[in-house]
């Protein structure tokens, strides 16, 4: 059922397919940005989304998966009853799941107060509450599809896992059509509190926006369902037991569900400093997706990969294996996300107004998105070493360490967030989590000195780190000389597309030369390794 994890392939079918997932997840917020503007229902919209993805932090990508995946993938390469384990957790995750489901349904006018307060007394709090209660459903079946796909990618098969999230994305886009269109009519979540000169644009499309995020997750839990019973893990439902592997993934998950509450308490910190200013959170949450770009693609993709392969290493006791494969996903994920963080923070107006404006999203709805970007590309290359240096300790199921890191940058995020919005408003709360996110990778490295050769990056890592960093500042500065020049079409309806076009591509193919010249990548070494799977 298993088959060996090839980390370079399997990085580029995870990235292929989070790269199509958000390439339609632009698509999505461009036309809800296009349809909805930034005003009370944009705003509920973007709170009631964000409350299922908070938790699934907890129960999907986040902590169980964390616990889970590498005591799944040690049964796997031990042939240690890997289908009856994978039973139990599912057994068990989904009845805690249904419990909190119904618990939020009561609880939720106290969930949207928590993520913004500044909803108290206006409508966007009732209609946030009205969508929230609709959304919510979407953990259960995305965290059960995080399970299956935690599967799925320990058994070195990636490509059903990496593309259900395009599934979300496209019954979206479906949904906005369909609402745009008219062929669905005169379904909108009831609003008793609106006053008659409250801004209800877009209602209809986010009611059926909402449930059309339930609708998605069942059906990317489906498809991930099919394909695992296809390779023998066919998991149905049975009521939950309380085995020595389920107390012994519940100990191990903790620190992490704690460790996952800390940075969601960051994200809560954020959301509600937005909260106070108008317009605020649909910034921030446009900016999150263009910078979740290459996060996703990237920094998802390695992480996806990394943990199994680390952990049957570790199982295997071959560390030097371990720790080339460190190193290669280190030098990978710098090699594309340095570039990355340059050009979001250099070229963030030219990115956003070509993307967004339009519609209801206007030219001041653009500066603001543009300096939330920058901020967060300050911090893109944290992100994405996170999530190359937190598999070291998971995979040795450590997970109270990371939880005492994130709580050192949860009191930097706080800090510094609330602080600073007092002198430069919602663009602290991005600046505050892009500090959070350096905090917590110089945290890692020093917390990995103690596990020996395995957690170590190698000569050649070290020494292209600088070299990426220079070819990457060199490109940044072609880039601003090509925006300067290209600004005139850059504001034409008609060739905005072509102009932001040419301005990437002159972006890639400097990087491309000056970073070959530097020694900071070798575009051969890395066909070599592809081919070699």
């Amino acid at each position: 059922m298993a088959r060996p994890i090839r980390l370079i392939s399997g990085f580029i079918t995870v990235g292929f397919w989070t790269l199509g997932s958000r390439i339609l997840g632009f698509v999505r917020d461009i036309m809800i940005a296009a349809f909805m503007g930034t005003g009370p229902v944009a705003e509920a919209f973007f709170v009631a989304f964000s409350l299922p993805n908070l938790f699934r932090r907890f129960f999907a990508e986040g902590a169980f998966n964390t616990a889970f995946v590498p005591m799944f993938s040690k049964k796997l390469e031990g042939d240690d009853n890997p289908l009856g384990f994978a039973r139990d957790a599912f057994a068990g995750l989904a009845t805690v799941l249904i419990v909190l489901t119904l618990v939020a349904q009561l609880a939720m006018p106290w969930f949207v107060l928590a993520m913004a307060g500044g909803f108290a007394g206006d409508v966007r709090f009732e209609l946030a509450v009205g969508f929230g209660r609709v959304a919510f459903g979407y953990i259960l079946f995305i965290s059960l599809a995080a399970l299956l796909s935690g599967i799925l990618n320990a058994s070195g098969r990636f490509a059903a896992a990496a593309a259900a999230p395009i599934l979300l994305n496209l019954i979206l886009i479906g949904v906005l059509v369909l609402a745009e269109s008219g062929l669905v009519a005169g379904v909108t979540i009831a609003v008793d509190t609106a006053a008659p000169g409250d801004d209800l644009t877009g209602l209809h499309h986010g009611t059926l926006l909402v449930w059309g995020i339930l609708l998605a997750g069942v059906a990317q839990m489906a498809l991930v369902w099919v394909v695992a019973s296809r390779i023998g893990f066919r998991l149905t439902p049975r009521l939950p037991r309380l085995t020595p592997e389920m107390k012994q993934l519940a100990i191990i998950m903790l620190p992490a569900m704690l460790a996952g509450g800390v940075v969601q308490i960051n994200l809560l910190v954020g959301r509600q400093v937005a909260s106070f200013f108008d317009g605020a959170i649909v910034w921030l949450s446009l900016a999150d997706r263009l910078y979740q770009l290459p996060l996703g693609v990237v920094g998802i993709a390695i992480g996806v990969v990394l943990l199994p392969d680390l952990s049957r290493r570790l199982r295997a006791d071959d560390a030097k294996g371990g720790r080339g494969a460190l190193s290669r996903a280190g030098e990978i994920c710098l090699a594309l996300t340095v570039p990355a963080a340059v050009a979001l923070c250099v070229i963030p107006t030219p990115l956003v107004s070509v993307l967004f404006e339009r519609g209801a999203f206007g030219p001041d709805d653009t500066v603001n998105t543009a300096l939330a970007l920058a901020a967060y590309g300050l911090g893109l290359p944290a992100f994405v070493l996170q999530k190359v240096l937190q598999p070291l300790y998971f995979a040795r199921e450590d997970t109270k360490s990371p939880f005492r890191f994130a709580l050192v940058a949860m009191v930097v995020n706080a800090v510094v967030a609330i602080g600073l919005s007092f002198f430069i408003g919602f663009v602290g709360a991005a600046l505050a989590t892009s500090l959070a996110a350096w905090t917590m990778v110089w945290q890692l490295m020093r917390g990995k000195r103690a596990m020996g050769e395995v957690a170590t990056f190698d000569d050649r890592y070290r020494q292209r780190v600088g070299r990426i960093v220079l070819a990457a500042m060199l490109m940044g500065v072609v880039l601003v000389v090509m925006a300067t020049l290209l600004s005139p079409l850059l504001g034409t309806p008609g060739w905005r597309y072509v102009a932001l076009t040419i301005l990437v591509a002159s972006g890639l193919v400097a990087y491309a030369i000056t970073g070959q010249a530097l020694g900071a990548f070798r575009i051969a070494e890395f066909r070599d390794a592809l081919r070699r799977g």
